[in-house]
């Protein structure tokens, strides 16, 4: 898995002039396995650069490497590559490059129900109570009021954050409406300044 760290070079040999070795680049090192470029779009490298890169690869399943000296080399391309990404497609590439990302799957947001499924779990992960009244109070009081969509991160993250807060406060380490609200205050960007 990679991210927003991923440039262009990493797509190539890297070769080490002390050691006289090379390092593999990242798909060869995912070959036979999965790659996922998450965050897609955000990488150092722009997301045309990275398919024009790969675009032979993706199609013909083989990817060509260069030595120092010049020489090529072919190599198989046996990697399922998954490109996570929060941007609508059509913003990142055109139709061409679309095409050769055969299967798209989007992903949407939690129900409200699966919400509370996921902050029951982080609870119960995390060895806390879980108190379906703060969940409650948490979707009433901020993602109604503010129409924030849920997202499966926001109660690890919440809860996170909210543990953070009690551990700098020398608390103990339990859900509160107090520990939530300041999670929250930190955690949503309220545009309007208020």
């Amino acid at each position: 898995m990679v991210g927003g760290e991923l440039t262009l070079t990493a797509l190539e040999l890297s070769y080490n002039e002390t050691t006289g070795f090379y390092q593999a680049p990242i798909q060869a090192q995912a070959n036979g396995g999965v790659l996922v470029i998450d965050d897609f779009g955000r990488q150092q490298c722009a997301p045309r650069d990275l398919l024009n890169r790969w675009i032979v690869p993706l199609e013909s399943r083989v990817d060509f490497l260069t030595l120092q000296s010049g020489q090529k080399f072919e190599v198989p391309f046996g990697v399922l590559v998954v490109f996570a990404t929060n941007i609508k497609p059509s913003e990142l590439v055109d139709e061409a490059f679309l095409r050769r990302i055969r299967y798209k799957v989007y992903a949407e947001g939690p129900t409200v129900a699966e919400f509370r499924q996921i902050f029951e779990n982080c609870c119960r992960d995390r060895h806390l109570r879980f108190d379906p009244i703060l969940v409650e109070r948490l979707l009433t009081q901020y993602f109604e009021p503010r129409n924030i969509a849920p997202r499966g991160c926001h109660p690890r993250d919440l809860i996170d954050q909210s543990l953070s807060l009690a551990d700098y406060r020398d608390e103990p380490r339990q859900l509160t409406a107090e520990l939530l609200d300041a999670a929250c205050a930190g955690y949503f960007v309220d545009e309007s300044g208020s």
